[in-house]
């Protein structure tokens, strides 16, 4: 009887587990991460940092007024944001709204690299958070997917 029951939970939690919603991110595709590993030192490590560690004193505004280049480890807030926050952001580029001058402080990307260089160096940023991070970054680009992507399909790089 005790075997018969620990036979039918067990079959019963796998059933399960193949149902619903996923809780956790999908592992990254590894293509993926080495394209955005590339896109990264070649576009991005100049002001981000070779590890994604920021620049001196990111968080304390230069002379200008603006803040220099904030971490994308998990040591800054990149991970708090929506996959479709993040592609606008790499190719629309950005302008922290506690600076004091008008410019864009992240340069746009847009004509430089393509919708799946986007998408890659994303991913790659997302292999330099904690679990937890990775979690909860998933979380936020369930309703924010990448443009064209499915919410369900976000981890999906090769369209």
């Amino acid at each position: 009887m005790r075997n018969a029951r620990a036979a039918a939970l067990t079959a019963a939690s796998v059933l399960l587990a193949g149902c619903g919603r996923r809780d956790g991110p999908p592992a990254p595709d590894p293509d993926a991460v080495a394209l955005g590993r590339g896109v990264y030192n070649q576009y991005c490590a100049g002001c981000h940092g070779a590890n994604g560690e920021g620049a001196a004193d990111w968080d304390t505004p230069n002379v200008a007024g603006e803040l220099p280049a904030p971490p994308h480890d998990s040591t800054g807030h990149t991970w708090k944001h929506s996959d479709r926050m993040l592609y606008h952001i790499v190719l629309q580029g950005w302008r922290d709204p506690f600076n004091k001058t008008e410019r864009l402080t992240m340069p746009a990307f847009q004509g430089v690299l393509s919708p799946l260089e986007a998408r890659a160096v994303i991913t790659y940023l997302k292999t330099l958070w904690s679990a937890e991070q990775r979690r909860f970054q998933f979380q936020e680009s369930q309703d924010e997917p990448f443009p064209g992507v499915a919410a369900d399909a976000g981890a999906a790089l090769k369209r």
